[in-house]
């Protein structure tokens, strides 16, 4: 079992019988239920047909991804910008930190990301003497905090407005006032003199737009136009996933995104940008980089089964409808990216051998892919995911007996008819000897939190053999 295993199996227990934490998180996926089902109703049933374009769109680009990502890059090059590819984290971060040495950058401002936290971004310009500040809502609570992100759309998910307060008031010297209107107040006075001495800006890019070269941000705050469009250097960094053929695209993706994360009609803020300022535009950064993360996905490209996990928009859908996130919360999985979607991505950007655990953290119920903008088909790809953790991976030698033992008795109906009856009996003792929830109990790990049934007093096969079919 791998460290990452392990931990997650620790966070689970300590989480999923915290009644407050659950309290918490239950009520912000209400909301974003009631959202989500309230944004849907304003497609005039349009819903499914738009899911099926979005899908359409992000299978070209993803499987002509060479094409659009030269026509993307060609297009910033020509408006006097920088392109960068990047084969991993690490080379990622060796671009943006020498970038911010030579230009002696000392302040930065920067936009929610999951792509920066993927590769540790904040925590490498910090090492270098400057300061980093995250300018979204969120994003900056969790900062004060020293935690990474909860949730993909909603970082601090996790917190109440008191648990908010009491941390402003240890961080920021706030007073007693826990209104919502104050409380942003309050981030908004720190975070506007942050954008105005910033040297650097940094953002993400939910959409590369190919035929015109330009970055799509889409945010409800302004903060990342403002982290955009205020310092000289602007740095975009993104998946190179996250290419879409056309402009015109944006007028589905655009409403989609907003509908699936948050249940809107449309996001407050969003902001096309593919250059340094031109001449005669009064506002806009002196210099403009792009840095196109692979980081794996290129590999998870060639893998023609699950593919289309590529063409995720992070709108965070998955999360909000899977039981397991909402036991056992974000921070529990361990990775830039919790959920189903984590849970299906993570091992191919990571490595079966530490994550190939999150693939079993799942209830297969469906939800997600049900909900899922762009058609990913999720349970499936847990599903496959699951099976390429046996094949790939070295499994303990109890769980490889046992599934040979179990297979053998399931090649055979009259010796899967003999382990039901054993296992009858076994129950039936076990539950005489009265040993549940003991030191001594074999099944404590189910028992701990949770009551064991009664054992039948006939299995199906019996009672089918006994009844035929003529009781209802």
């Amino acid at each position: 079992m791998s460290t990452a295993s392990k931990e997650f199996l620790k966070q689970a227990a300590y989480k999923a019988p915290d009644l407050g934490h659950r309290a918490k998180l239950r009520w912000a996926l209400d909301q974003a239920e009631i959202g989500f089902t309230r944004g849907k109703s304003r497609m005039d049933g349009r819903w499914e047909s738009a899911r099926q374009r979005a899908y359409e769109v992000k299978w070209e680009a993803i499987n002509h991804l060479d094409q659009y990502l030269l026509q993307f890059e060609e297009a910033v090059r020509r408006r006097g910008g920088h392109v960068y590819w990047a084969t991993d984290g690490e080379d990622a971060r060796r671009y943006i930190v020498n970038l911010a040495k030579q230009r002696n950058v000392q302040r930065i401002v920067k936009s929610k990301s999951m792509v920066s936290e993927e590769i540790h971004l904040a925590e490498a310009l910090e090492h270098t003497g400057a300061d980093v500040l995250e300018t979204d809502l969120g994003e900056y609570i969790v900062q004060l905090r020293k935690e990474p992100p909860y949730h993909i759309v909603t970082p601090a998910m996790h917190l109440s407005r008191t648990d908010i307060a009491d941390l402003f008031r240890e961080k920021l010297g706030a007073g007693d006032d826990d209104t919502p209107e104050t409380l942003v107040a309050i981030a908004r006075h720190t975070l506007r003199d942050g954008f105005v001495q910033a040297d650097m800006g940094i953002t993400g890019a939910n959409f590369l737009v190919a035929d015109v070269g330009m970055a799509a941000i889409t945010e409800n705050e302004g903060n990342a136009r403002l982290s955009a469009s205020l310092p000289k250097l602007h740095v975009v960094l993104t998946g190179i996933e996250k290419i879409i053929p056309k402009l015109e695209h944006l007028g589905l993706f655009w409403p989609m995104l907003a509908t699936a994360g948050g249940g809107q009609s449309i996001t407050a803020y969003n902001t096309l940008i593919g250059g340094p300022r031109q001449p005669g535009e009064t506002d806009g950064p002196e210099e403009f980089h792009v840095v196109l993360l692979d980081n794996g996905r290129s590999a998870l490209l060639a893998d023609a089964e699950q593919r289309d996990v590529l063409h995720c928009i992070r709108c965070g859908a998955c999360l909000n409808v899977c039981p397991i996130f909402l036991s056992v919360g974000g921070h529990t999985y361990g990775t830039t990216y919790p959920g189903p979607i984590g849970s299906v991505l993570t091992p191919h950007l990571r490595g079966l051998n530490d994550f190939g655990h999150l693939s079993f953290a799942s209830s297969l119920c469906g939800a997600c892919t049900s909900v899922c903008p762009v058609k990913i088909d999720l349970h499936h790809h847990l599903l496959q995911n699951r099976r390429n953790a046996i094949q790939e991976t070295h499994r303990p030698a109890g769980e490889r007996i046992g599934f040979h033992v179990w297979r053998w008795f399931m090649q055979s109906e009259r010796r899967y008819g003999r382990m039901g009856r054993m296992a009858q009996r076994l129950l039936r003792l076990f539950q005489s000897m009265q040993l549940e929830n003991t030191p001594l109990d074999p099944l404590r790990p189910w028992t701990r939190y949770r009551t064991l049934p009664p054992a039948p007093q006939a299995s199906f096969r019996e009672w089918w053999q006994k009844n035929r079919g003529t009781q209802a």
